[in-house]
């Protein structure tokens, strides 16, 4: 379970409101008991429960299991899905090891605005059930052109264009340095914003195979390849 405060040894965490119904009530820990509690911090601890009701849990941490975890420096950067499909996106991008969410509004999105606090639940269950330690950063959507025009020089920008690039694999395993994997909406890129993408300096263009993927397919597919070429999955870890 992650917590909003920084777990340090000696001290206390309290825990409150939802978390504190859900370890009380459904898990029914008592004083004693062992919590596992993460703080996007410090790492993982093992917590003693000093108190528990349904309102307040106070533990006192035990013992560090795992520092936080350095995750590769990967953004993903997807056009805005209809909400069941970007939930999609959200949950998988957090498994797969993604450092950042950042959501992209463009021309033929059927969305233009994101729950963020909705988003921020779903990244942290996600975080939870694949025992992650640090949580992705995810930021406010913003429109293509502001995207590309703060484009940071450093970091390349894929994009997976439908009309075709290199190969994704190949031009992942000739990558270095920081990265990100901009997908598109539903409806494509338009002639202005691929026009824009192919101008800049930092984008390079990608094919994902001979099918057209839907956008969450797009992400989660794109992301995997480059976590194998890449990232913390190219040696078997």
């Amino acid at each position: 379970m992650f917590v909003g405060e920084t777990i340090t040894a000696g001290g206390t965490v309290l825990i409150s409101g939802n978390q504190a119904h859900y370890l009380a009530k459904v898990m029914r820990i008592a004083a004693g008991d062992a919590v596992i509690l993460c703080d996007n911090i410090t790492g993982e601890w093992v917590c003693r429960v000093v108190n528990a009701s349904k309102r307040e849990v106070v533990l006192e941490p035990v013992e560090q299991l795992r520092a936080r975890e350095d995750v590769p420096d990967f953004w993903l950067c997807p056009a805005l899905l209809k909400k069941d499909r970007f939930d999609q996106v959200l949950e998988k991008a957090t498994e797969l090891g993604v450092a950042a969410i950042h959501p992209v509004i463009m021309r033929r999105c059927v969305a233009d605005k994101l729950n963020m606090s909705r988003a921020e639940t779903l990244t942290i269950e996600a975080a939870e059930q694949c025992a992650r330690t640090a949580l992705p950063e995810i930021s406010e959507p913003q429109k293509l052109a502001a995207m590309l025009r703060d484009w940071p020089s450093d970091r390349t920008l894929f994009f997976a264009d439908e009309e075709g690039g290199e190969p994704a694999a190949e031009a992942f395993a000739k990558s270095t340095g920081p990265a990100a994997m901009l997908i598109g909406p539903e409806g494509g890129f338009d002639d202005t914003e691929r026009e824009m993408l192919r101008d800049h300096p930092n984008v390079s263009p990608i094919g994902l195979g001979p099918r057209i993927l839907r956008g969450e397919t797009a992400a989660i597919a794109a992301t995997a390849v480059w976590m194998g070429m890449c990232g913390d999955w190219k040696n078997g870890e």
